[in-house]
């Protein structure tokens, strides 16, 4: 079979203007960005329709290479197409650290992908460069104002806001950074982990958008005050570069259906969703929203249901759990049936949040009849139903069992509800979520971060909902746990607010917020011809 490039650029795309008419779209209510590619206005968040139906797919924890969640969701939005339904599928923007790093692009695979794909896997409209750019203006505003007098006396020991970049830089994980004597420690996360993307990909409008720069904490002063990022008067000027960036990107399918990928959070260390303006103008425009959140569903769908849907007061109806036999046997150490355990706490998990829960079996060319088989029989005796899908070899057509399944359960109430109510304490909410998700024996505080969640409490931020940074690898903080479903503990190794993006960051086990290049990264493999055709990408 060909290459996920090779048959992206083997298909003809519609203009973007014919696949805005499918969502009834005229000229006025997009902004072209060459023939393929287009930002949504955001007067379309004015249009306010009827409870639509928005679908979820999430994953187990995932192998290394990933699993095809994004492949499912594209394939499952073409197929609800093929059955006449009005629908669209939203996606994240890809990092450039994957790009050229270990995972590749995120454009899904196969007959199932958003295309332009090599536009979308670089630079696409800019939006990654725009969150990086606002990032760093206000690190260098930081230490600006400290040059220039210190007026608001910013403890240069105490910064709370880092620079950013959107690559896999290992170096500049520690650094020190400074002018003539005034000289500190910095550190850089990837731009998908930053304040910043969050702070776009919550925000519900220009409004809401400013009010959460202005609100980000980027220090503490010498006598103890927090200095938040409105207080160095510069929020208009971060507001001004992401002004283009905060519009919604419109693309296509390979079957020429809408697909809208707008902002692009990591779930391991972030949390994990497209942004809040793509799912709600998206739901003004579709009756189904087929959406994903990233890794397993201990990380992304936990962070989706109990920070993203309850911000923006969304309803999900249906959660996907995609699953392949590849990865069952990952979690099982080469043992299906172990892998069906780390399956089933999923299963239980998700059912914490809504009823109408469904498993997608993303069929690989060797998987066996006999071990589909096991995994269908294991799915029957939890009472939820599990469908094979062959999206990637036969694009919308090997998806439609699960878009008839999907219909179906849309029918049903959901019964959504986050996991925890938000006027908990931190530690309770940190609590809850590393029992009834992870399932954690214990969980470990040091003295320091107590003393860290009483300063919180104390400065007012105890109700905001956390957003768990750790590997996506296994249900702990520990990577190489894989498979492992219980008896383990959990330690907390820092906790940090992110009080424009309105959560706390709760830091598990070694987890990095800047990954670095692999020895046979992808960047040693990307090519370009003179006539600027691109190959080796994934």
């Amino acid at each position: 079979m060909k290459s996920d490039i090779e048959i992206a650029n083997s298909v003809v795309m519609e203009p973007i203007s014919e696949v805005a008419k499918k969502l009834g779209l005229d000229i006025n209510d997009y902004e072209v960005y060459g023939k393929y590619k287009a930002k949504l206005d955001l007067a379309l968040l004015n249009k306010k329709n009827k409870e639509k139906n928005l679908i979820l797919v999430t994953s187990i924890n995932p192998t290394p290479f990933g699993e095809g969640k994004t492949t499912i969701s594209i394939g499952l939005n073409d197929a609800l197409c093929k059955l006449g339904k009005k629908s669209i599928v939203v996606l994240r923007e890809p990092s450039l650290g994957p790009v050229f790093g270990t995972k590749g692009g995120a454009t899904g695979g196969g007959l199932a992908q958003v295309v332009p794909m090599a536009d979308i896997n670089l630079h696409f409209t800019g939006d990654m460069h725009a969150i990086t750019t606002c990032n760093n203006l206000l690190s260098s505003v930081i230490d600006n104002h400290i040059f220039q007098g210190n007026e608001l006396k910013i403890d240069i020991n105490r910064i709370q806001f880092n620079r950013t970049i959107d690559l896999n830089d290992r170096f500049l994980r520690n650094i020190e950074i400074g002018y003539q004597d005034i000289k500190r420690q910095e550190k850089f996360n990837i731009t998908a982990a930053s304040e910043i993307m969050a702070i776009l990909c919550l925000a519900s409008d220009i409004k809401d958008l400013r009010e959460r720069l202005g609100n980000i904490l980027v220090a503490y002063s010498l006598d103890d005050k927090p200095i938040l990022a409105k207080d160095l008067n510069c929020v208009d000027s971060l507001l001004v570069v992401l002004k283009d960036a905060v519009k919604p990107n419109l693309v296509q399918t390979l079957e020429h259906n809408p697909a809208i990928i707008h902002g692009g959070p990591f779930a391991n260390i972030a949390h994990g969703c497209n942004s809040l303006i793509a799912t709600n103008m998206a739901l003004n425009l579709a009756d189904y929203v087929v959406t994903e959140a990233g890794f397993g569903s201990d990380l992304g769908a936990e962070k989706f249901f109990d920070i993203k849907c309850r911000v923006g007061d969304l309803h999900p109806k249906v959660v996907v759990i995609n699953t392949t036999i590849r990865s069952l046997k990952y979690n099982g150490n080469d043992i299906l049936q172990n892998g069906l355990k780390v399956l089933g706490v999923h299963i239980e998990n998700m059912c914490k949040y809504l009823g109408n829960v469904i498993i997608c079996l993303n069929k690989f060319t060797s998987d066996t009849i006999e071990d589909i088989n096991i995994v269908k029989e294991y799915c029957h005796t939890k009472g939820i139903d599990c469908i094979l899908v062959f999206a990637h070899s036969n694009g919308s057509e090997g998806a439609i069992d699960l878009a008839n399944k999907v219909i179906e359960l849309t029918n049903n109430d959901s019964n959504f509800a986050p996991l925890y109510d938000i006027n908990l304490s931190i530690k309770e909410k940190i609590d809850c979520v590393c029992k009834e998700i992870y399932r954690a024996n214990n969980i470990i505080y040091t003295n320091e971060i107590l003393e860290k969640i009483d300063k919180l409490e104390q400065d007012g931020f105890s109700k905001l909902p956390i957003c768990i940074a750790k590997t996506q690898y296994s249900l702990s903080d520990n990577p190489k746990s894989v498979g492992i479903v219980d008896n383990f503990d959990i330690t907390i190794k820092d906790i940090k607010v992110s009080n424009g993006a309105g959560f706390i960051v709760v830091y598990l086990g070694s987890i990095l917020t800047l990954p670095g290049l692999g020895k046979n990264a992808n960047v040693y493999n990307i090519k370009i011809d003179d006539e600027l055709k691109i190959t080796g990408m994934i």
